[in-house]
């Protein structure tokens, strides 16, 4: 379980680093308003705020989430959102009912898309770039 609260804080503030170092994904959550958290069945998690162009969670859950992120238990939520294959993971966990995700599902999408800032930047080889 501690594993699993300490990567919901790293979350937030790799979020943050790249909102102060990025004006890329500056520029995606600015007039952004959005409230949503990411908890397991038994209760542990936490919520995010995203507001006023920052980023913000507390421990614990909110009443009043936009969209929540459950998880069957810490373990499976670990396993999941720390998976190489991020999206994958999460089709697998959405299919084995490992994972739910309710609310607004919009706001789910433009969810996966601020997390797209903290993949790794991709770099070609020079010989990926010829034709043969």
């Amino acid at each position: 379980m501690l594993k699993f609260k300490f990567l919901l804080w790293m979350f937030t503030q790799l979020l943050k680093r790249q909102v102060r170092n990025n004006a890329e994904c500056r520029r995606y959550i600015v007039g952004k308003e959005l409230v949503f958290q990411i908890r397991t069945v038994a209760g542990v998690g936490r919520y995010f705020f995203i507001k006023n162009g920052s980023i913000q969670s507390f421990s614990g859950l909110t009443g009043s989430p936009s969209f929540t992120m459950t998880f069957t238990d810490a373990n499976k939520g670990f396993q999941i959102l720390s998976a190489k294959d991020g999206q994958a993971a999460f089709i697998r966990g959405i299919g084995s009912q490992d994972l739910i995700i309710t609310g607004d599902f919009l706001e789910v999408m433009w969810f996966q898309g601020l997390t797209a800032f903290l993949q790794p930047a991709k770099t070609v080889s020079p010989y990926d770039r010829t034709a043969f």
